[in-house]
């Protein structure tokens, strides 16, 4: 009982942290302003361990990669924890490739988790209050992923599928990376 629950806590501090940091690569790719109160929130909750980091490595034009390494070893810590709280040891090195790559795939679970809520959120706030301080935000993270479902979809007059669309897109590849991930690790 005690381990299912210290898993579960560390499932969300860890999930929440490796999300901040896709939000965090995100709001550069983006180029979403600084001094927005969401990217600050998001840049002070990251930055203790992003920017000892960027000394290391530096960022690219558009990919954040000290953001993006930091969330990769967020996610490594996060299966070594989960090995560790589930079955009382670390696990052997031999198996170490394979939990590497498994890092990849979490961070990319989190990622499409993160455009699933984004655009959810996006688009109940459209119906219900669409003129809410946060919907700007939420166009400008969207508009890249959504303005290319735009233009393959036909025109619905003023129905726009695109975050349905989108929502299917991103639950589907989680699905297949949570396969993938147990057929790999079994996490």
């Amino acid at each position: 009982m005690f381990s299912e629950v210290l898993h579960f806590l560390i499932n969300i501090v860890f999930s929440l942290f490796g999300i901040a940091l896709i939000v965090r690569a995100w709001i550069f790719a983006i180029r979403l302003h600084p001094f927005n109160p969401y990217s600050q929130a998001v840049l002070r909750a990251t930055d203790w361990l992003v920017q000892p980091i960027r000394k290391v490595v530096a960022p690219g034009n558009r990919i954040d990669w000290p953001s993006l390494l930091a969330c990769w070893l967020t996610a490594l810590v996060f299966l070594l924890l989960t090995v560790l709280t589930l079955s009382g040891q670390l696990p052997p090195l031999a198996s170490l490739p394979p939990i590497l790559l498994t890092a990849l795939l979490t961070m990319l679970k989190w990622t499409f988790n993160l455009i699933l809520w984004i655009t959810l959120i996006q688009a109940v706030l459209s119906w219900v209050n669409p003129l809410a301080p946060v919907m700007p935000v939420l166009q400008t993270l969207t508009a890249p992923l959504l303005d290319p479902i735009r233009r393959i979809l036909p025109n619905m007059g003023g129905l726009d599928l695109s975050p349905l669309v989108l929502l299917v897109l991103a639950q589907v590849a989680m699905m297949f990376l949570q396969h993938f991930t147990f057929a790999l690790f079994g996490v």
